[in-house]
């Protein structure tokens, strides 16, 4: 996935940068060097490494997903139930949530994904906000890599223009200084809202966020999406997400040197919605990136293989297409290029190694974990596993 500094676009989206029998060298957690089998284990520096094979299999960068929900809401409360949902964050402590976040992040390891973007987004509730940001910080690491978004949604429509004004008011003057100063988050993201009287609103949230020195998001799941792309595209943000309901028709030059949009063919898969023109969208020039946007009450897809798969399968994207999506334009989406979605030289070395032969495997499986192991800096946090009995005494008691 080696290339430009920028994100990817047009036919260069279809170019994972293939090097058959090729050969990485890591050393301290890092890509010392990487190219064809023959070159690398001739290397000085190679000659007392250990080698691990991965003859007969696919060794690629970690999935970066860059849209999930993990954080919110809590476990058993439908989406839309968000007083209760709320109340149960007020009873939990940033620990306790911390702790049921790893279960998930574990997970997403086992699959294959070494770096997420996690939202928050308690409807503006100050408390509940501060203790979800805390608990993402204390699971920053472990044990993959967790990139912050504070989510600020607004109010609906019906409780007035007094409402949303208010919620923006207090993120802008509180909320959003306070993030700068402890650090809790690297991304503001908002819902983006059709009524007109709420772009204002929106574009103030916006530019406040960005001077406080956090990356910018819109959140464009709903109507009149062409209006927030033209405003992304405005304000040079760092990504727009959703866009299932742009039109054909809308797609136009902005898109070419726009901001990154994450699409989330899982969305569909678990509402029936309708999905984004991602094909329309790539041929208009767009950077496109491919999250999960795992949430556990209604969209609990957190298998970054299987958004893959459903990319090629509902998208019409190519194999190639959808993995560059899904790796080093999702580092792009979250700003994390440095240190993640592809295998350079100084890069952290965070690698998947997949039981099958060829890539494009990956985009005609559905629901299996092709992962045979995962590495995050360097370190195997994962391996595949045989399936055998197992002593009662080895077992630890669950309760």
């Amino acid at each position: 996935m080696r290339g430009p500094a920028e994100a990817r676009r047009g036919a260069f989206l279809n170019d994972p940068g293939l090097i058959p029998d090729g050969s990485v060298l890591i050393r301290d957690g890092l890509v010392e060097e990487v190219g064809p089998t023959r070159r690398v284990e001739n290397l000085k520096a190679a000659r007392d490494a250990v080698e691990i094979s991965a003859a007969g299999r696919v060794v690629m960068p970690g999935f970066v997903d860059s849209h999930t929900h993990l954080a919110f809401p809590p476990p058993g409360w439908a989406h839309t139930d968000g007083v209760p949902a709320l109340n149960t964050v007020k009873r939990s402590s940033a620990k306790s949530i911390a702790n049921q976040m790893r279960r998930y992040l574990r997970a997403m390891a086992r699959h294959g994904t070494t770096t997420v973007e996690v939202k928050s987004g308690c409807g503006g509730e100050p408390r509940a906000e501060l203790k979800l940001l805390r608990a993402l910080s204390l699971v920053s690491r472990d044990p993959i890599d967790v990139v912050a978004t504070f989510l600020l949604a607004l109010p609906a429509p019906s409780e007035g223009p007094v409402p949303a004004e208010a919620a923006v008011e207090w993120a802008c003057a509180e909320f959003l200084p306070l993030l700068e100063r402890r650090r809790l988050a690297r991304f503001a993201d908002i819902e983006w809202s059709p009524v007109e009287s709420r772009h204002r609103l929106i574009r103030r949230y916006l530019e406040t966020a960005a001077r406080c020195g956090l990356g910018c998001r819109v959140h464009a799941d709903g109507d009149g999406p062409k209006v927030a792309a033209a405003l992304a595209s405005d304000l040079r943000i760092a990504g727009i997400d959703h866009l299932e309901q742009i039109a054909v028709a809308d797609l136009g030059r902005r898109f070419a040197s726009g901001p990154v949009i994450t699409l989330l063919p899982g969305q569909a898969f678990h509402t029936g919605s309708r999905q984004a023109p991602a094909r329309a969208l790539i041929e208009a020039g767009a950077a496109v990136a491919l999250g999960s946007n795992f949430n556990r009450s209604d969209s609990p897809m957190l298998n970054m293989q299987t958004v893959v798969a459903l990319a090629c399968r509902e998208l019409g994207m190519t194999p190639a297409e959808a993995l560059v999506a899904a790796t080093i334009n999702g580092a792009h989406a979250v700003n994390r290029t440095a240190t993640a979605g592809s295998i350079e030289l100084g890069k952290p070395a965070d690698l998947v190694v997949l039981s099958v032969s060829d890539y494009r495997e990956l985009g005609h499986h559905s629901g299996m974990n092709l992962v045979h192991l995962t590495m995050k800096r360097g370190e195997f946090i994962y391996q595949e596993g045989d399936v055998a009995a197992l002593a009662a005494e080895h077992l630890r008691r669950a309760w």
